[in-house]
């Protein structure tokens, strides 16, 4: 007998919890966020907007603002030297690192005890019940885990006090117990030079009986490929044959979706969306027939939502999940056990369904061009690049897009610096379809497109082969969490990786 067979009653018996979870969302909302603030009523967030005199939703709501890192970034870094109760209770020991939406290059998110065990360890606990009530054939911890980390350094002199990747503060806090089903070492995982760190997890891993996969899609692909090069075998499955199922979060999946069908061949291998952000872990792919996520409300995170078209105003309304309505675009407003009060995470999402809540994430509140009122989003581009490599047979490794406002001719249009993984046999031919069907997704775009008027065709520039990992590396950014951000309504990215293509 396995030991999938032995730890399986214990995920069913979570699988029936879940289910009423699903069912009671708005209560255990509405009791979670009592909870919080009874609990933080003695910190300094708490008696600055009187905690304690809080008795509902409503009071919670008028009472405290919405914010954003910037305006709690001087707690934290107090926080961060060592005080206690300032936005959580006791002191917080742990920072996850996220270049996220933010002025900074790098903003800090309070990691508590509390966070970590209810909120990411346990939205992991939520992520494998589901999985494996899909699949009674699953022999998922027969073998190991292959779970790509980032890493860690100290915070300040705060004694045994960490910053760093939230996966090497998940790695570093982990069950010994874990740490024997799981691969690389730790020594390896918590590395910092991506480079030498995927070389030595391919050689590490090779010969292990790996069969479940944990990471961002772009640098999990990177390990895979140099597991190729090592190996010599092309398929995957040559490698790990019980290879069964890949848990994937950070970036959208459709980009990277044919590749890794490509290349791991096994009918049995499964892929399933996570939502797990340095915030916290929000949301999971329960059916693997349903590409929408549901949304985890019983993890330590108190969940509000800002309409889109209120967001950046000096007042924005933020409803309650259980006042969300679906179709609509959202900015994600969170509360947290880590002591992030009706914080604007930066994500937007579009609910498919109440009762179970279930959305997609449709892309950031920075991240969209609306140069000229077209109101382009992540999820329309994402959308948009599916359909035309398709039809095309293209395959696009990575990208980035920016308005151009006005060239030596006056035109306006969009720049898309596209890294092919597969190039199309004809650029302009995939420029032209990846135009239109933006029309046809997005009506904004479409009346801005009208006759040429506003916006011009939309221009593709080819990049290189590793261009954008070259550009995240400038940054000090590659491998971990960190991605390239696709959508940008000015040109400082854009700018930056052309200087670099130029000079290629």
């Amino acid at each position: 007998m396995g030991i999938t067979s032995i730890v399986r009653p214990i995920f069913n018996k979570r699988y029936k919890s879940l289910l009423c979870s699903e069912q009671c969302a708005d209560a255990e909302q509405q009791q979670l966020l009592q909870r919080m603030v009874k609990q933080a009523c003695c910190t300094e967030w708490g008696k600055k907007y009187d905690f304690s005199t809080v008795e509902s939703y409503d009071d919670f709501r008028s009472r405290v603002p919405v914010t954003t890192y910037e305006e709690l970034k001087g707690f934290i870094d107090r926080m961060r030297h060592g005080e206690r109760d300032v936005l959580w209770p006791g002191t917080v020991k742990w920072y996850a690192k996220s270049s996220g939406t933010t002025n900074d290059k790098s903003k800090f998110i309070p990691v508590s005890r509390q966070g970590l065990k209810d909120t990411h360890y346990r939205g992991s606990e939520c992520v494998v019940t589901y999985y494996l009530h899909n699949n009674p054939d699953s022999r998922l911890f027969d073998g190991r885990a292959l779970i790509l980390g980032g890493s860690h350094e100290q915070n300040y002199d705060v004694k045994e006090s960490l910053v760093g990747d939230l996966s090497a503060i998940l790695i570093e806090n982990i069950s010994p117990l874990a740490n024997l089903v799981r691969v690389p070492k730790k020594s390896t995982a918590l590395l910092a030079d991506f480079e030498v760190k995927r070389d030595l997890i391919a050689r590490e891993a090779m010969g292990k009986n790996v069969t479940n996969l944990s990471g961002v899609p772009s640098w999990m692909l990177s390990v895979l490929t140099r597991l190729q090069e090592v190996t010599g075998q092309h398929d995957i499955s040559a490698v790990w044959p019980n290879l069964e199922v890949f848990f994937h979060g950070g970036v959208a999946f459709t980009p990277y979706r044919e590749r890794y069908k490509e290349i791991v061949s096994s009918p049995k291998m499964h892929y399933m969306e996570t939502y797990n952000a340095s915030e916290g872990f929000f949301g999971v792919q329960n059916d693997p027939n349903d590409t929408a996520m549901l949304l985890l409300t019983n993890l330590g995170v108190f969940y509000e939502f800002i309409p889109l078209e209120e967001v950046g105003s000096t007042e924005p309304h933020a409803v309650p999940l259980w006042e969300v309505e679906t179709g609509r675009n959202y900015a994600m407003v969170i509360s947290t056990t880590s002591g992030l009060w009706r914080y604007q995470i930066g994500d937007t999402v579009k609910f498919t369904s109440v009762r179970p809540y279930k959305f997609h994430i449709t892309g950031r509140t920075k991240s969209f061009i609306n140069a000229f009122g077209e109101e382009l989003i992540v999820d329309n581009a994402e959308k948009g690049l599916a359909e035309v490599c398709s039809e095309t047979g293209a395959e696009v490794a990575e990208y980035t897009a920016a308005p151009v406002f006005m060239d030596s001719n006056g035109k306006c249009r969009h720049q898309w610096i596209i890294e092919f993984r597969k190039e199309p046999q004809d650029i302009g031919v995939f420029a032209e379809k990846l135009d239109k069907a933006l029309q046809r997704i997005n009506s904004d775009y479409e009346a801005k497109r009208y006759k040429d008027i506003t916006l011009q065709p939309l221009e593709i520039v080819k990049a290189p082969r590793g261009m954008f990992d070259q550009w995240l590396k400038s940054k000090g950014k590659l491998g971990g969490q960190h991605k390239v951000p696709r959508l940008c309504n000015d040109r400082k990215i854009a700018d930056e990786i052309l200087a670099m293509i130029e000079k290629s």
